[in-house]
């Protein structure tokens, strides 16, 4: 079944370039929005599987669509689409609900595999950018010192989260560690129960901010 796809951004030529080039990769698109709020309107109607979400949009801003998308409806999954690759944005939608971001130069094929990893809720994590993100993320979302030792991961856990870090897909962990695919699945909820985190971008965060994990 084709993933369901909507487009929002308030340039007219983007979208009907995005939508041609996107369809031909075997997308349904079954939307576009031309600002934030509409995004939210539609996409709550058409409950697409991936928007791929501008950033700077007129009155309601991209970041600020995913917030309130992310609140009514957590299943859809938000990619961002960015002009320019500002840490202290792409921080801001990570903690509003988006699960990975692309610069507007990037290729088509990136856009695509992008897609393809969010629907099958398996987005990679640019270890470049979380290390520049690091600081920006500890200033928007402390952790308290308190409830750290209260976290505590099993070894095979912390493999798991190296791995993503290394940003390696759910399949290629489960090869290295050569365990079932599901069996990873399981290991991240309970990371994420663990750590508190919604995805695997922000579990690794934290984990690299609580010297868990490394970033290569």
């Amino acid at each position: 079944m084709a993933i369901r796809l909507m487009l929002a951004d308030d340039h007219r030529m983007l979208r009907e370039g995005l939508r041609r080039s996107l369809s031909e990769e075997g997308f349904d698109v079954v939307g576009e929005a031309a600002d934030g709020d509409e995004a939210v309107r539609l996409a709550q109607q058409l409950l697409p599987d991936v928007v791929l979400m501008d950033v700077t949009m007129p009155d309601v801003d991209g970041v600020e669509a995913t917030r309130r998308l992310h609140k009514s409806n957590p299943e859809i999954r938000v990619v961002m689409l960015t002009m320019h690759a500002d840490e202290s944005v792409i921080a801001e939608a990570i903690k509003a609900g988006a699960v990975g971001y692309l610069v507007k130069d990037c290729s088509t094929d990136e856009i695509a595999d992008t897609i393809r990893m969010a629907a099958n809720e398996d987005s990679t994590l640019s270890a470049g950018l979380a290390g520049a993100m690091l600081d920006e993320v500890r200033r928007l979302d402390p952790v308290p010192a308190e409830h750290e030792s209260d976290r505590i991961v099993t070894k095979r856990e912390v493999e798991v989260l190296q791995l993503i870090a290394d940003g390696c897909s759910t399949p290629e962990v489960a090869e290295q560690l050569f365990i079932s695919q599901k069996t990873v699945k399981n290991h991240l909820a309970s990371i994420y129960h663990k750590l508190d985190a919604r995805d695997r971008t922000q579990a690794v965060l934290k984990a690299v901010r609580m010297g868990i994990v490394r970033l290569s």
